[in-house]
């Protein structure tokens, strides 16, 4: 039980601060900066082909950049644990796992992309999943090891 509600409130925390407008990780009094959602945003205009969903970074490598990195890796990472830990032992339970990871990783970056003062990219979904492949091949290799 206390797996499935710390999934649930991961999934919702994650979601809260992609919902917010112009946060900035190393300033705290943006984390709470009320959503505004683009109404002229559309699922066409963020994904279609040409879309800033594809391009890199306009902003530079600066602090604040490579905190929002490691948040990236670390929350994504966590949650691709508890992606795993929620799921019965079964064969590919790492894959579904990673896949369950990527797809909210994907909708997360689609639904930033509609709110004014963030942006939805391709790069944080690589980015996204990459922390959580990592983070269960660790734990691959920890259970492996204990076993022996």
């Amino acid at each position: 039980m206390l797996k499935r509600v710390l999934l649930i409130l991961l999934l919702l925390a994650i979601s809260k601060f992609s919902h917010t407008p112009h946060l900035l990780v190393t300033d705290p009094s943006t984390w709470t900066n009320s959503s505004v959602l683009d109404r002229n945003a559309t699922l066409w205009s963020v994904l279609h082909p040409g879309s800033e969903f594809y391009t890199s970074y306009t902003y530079g490598f600066d602090l604040e950049f490579i905190l929002r990195k490691i948040a990236h890796l670390s929350f994504f990472g966590m949650l691709g644990l508890l992606f795993y830990w929620n799921l019965k032992e079964q064969r590919y339970r790492y894959v579904k796992a990673w896949l369950c990871l990527a797809i909210f990783a994907c909708l997360d970056e689609i639904h930033q992309a509609f709110i004014i003062g963030r942006d939805g990219r391709i790069v944080d979904v690589m980015i996204d999943s990459f922390g959580a492949a990592l983070m269960l091949f660790l734990l691959y290799k920890a259970r492996k090891s204990s076993m022996r």
